[in-house]
């Protein structure tokens, strides 16, 4: 990092067997990047805004937490260094992203984003995987079984990736692959049976590269994506206005399905 930047992550260290990890909710960008910006990409309308107050009753839960700082404009942290397409075929957004959710420019004409310059955004996206990776190898030596659970939220519209609306809660295992206790289908009908909330399973969301690249059932650490639309919490357009009126609900709800996580074997 350079001189006067931020860290790249916070992390709290639990004693209990899960992690989360919210990669998307940055919203710090270097100046250096900053300078070469549209005032379309300076607005980072695609965090995910607001998770750190959704999931704040994590830190008496006493389990691992790993938050990003930098705007993932800066560094996608949910894809791999190789830029390899979670959904070959569809449209996505790449490791060093150069277009919004809108299909607006994140960086003014005359930057060209060059290979040099995404190979040296990589010394943003090495230190939140180190960490990740050290808290699951921890975590692995401490219990037999193990939970990394990967916070993310979107726009419940976003025509660039699905059409229509996409339901309140999305988990995502990989079509399985990331966990084998039953998990997801546990999480999807705790959410039906509060009755105010739709929920998916490996739907148009079936977990990114954190979810895909860390699950790992057959020896005990299995991995979730929840993909929560926003509008279940907050004003989905700018200035993104967190709803307390709708939070109430939506908290007790996540902390039901955290506590139904922890209770996994």
């Amino acid at each position: 990092m350079r001189r006067g930047e931020i860290e790249p992550f916070h992390f709290i260290q639990g004693n209990r067997p899960l992690l989360v990890s919210m990669p998307h909710v940055g919203t710090y960008i270097p100046a250096n990047i900053k300078n070469k910006m549209t005032p379309e990409g300076l607005e980072i309308n695609d965090t995910d805004w607001y998770l750190e107050e959704l999931y704040d009753f994590l830190k008496e839960m006493d389990v691992s937490i790993l938050i990003a700082t930098h705007s993932r404009y800066v560094i996608d942290l949910n894809r791999d260094l190789k830029n390899q397409s979670l959904y070959p075929g569809e449209d996505v957004t790449g490791l060093v992203p150069t277009t919004t959710f809108n299909k607006k420019p994140i960086y003014k004409p005359e930057f060209d984003l060059r290979a040099v310059d995404i190979v040296d955004r990589h010394q943003y996206w090495r230190p939140y995987h180190k960490k990740l990776s050290n808290e699951i190898k921890r975590l692995k030596e401490k219990f037999v079984v193990s939970v990394l659970w990967d916070a993310h939220s979107i726009r419940s519209e976003v025509p660039r990736f699905f059409e229509g609306q996409l339901p309140d809660f999305n988990f995502g295992t990989n079509s399985g692959d990331t966990e084998t206790l039953g998990l997801s289908q546990k999480l999807v009908a705790k959410v039906e049976s509060n009755g105010k909330y739709s929920a998916v399973e490996n739907g148009r969301f079936k977990g990114g590269y954190i979810t895909r690249n860390y699950g790992d059932p057959t020896n005990g650490i299995h991995s979730v994506q929840l993909e929560l639309s926003q509008k279940t919490y907050m004003k989905e357009h700018s200035p993104f206005v967190y709803e307390e009126t709708l939070t109430t609900d939506i908290k007790t709800l996540l902390k039901e399905l955290i506590l139904t996580t922890l209770t996994m074997r």
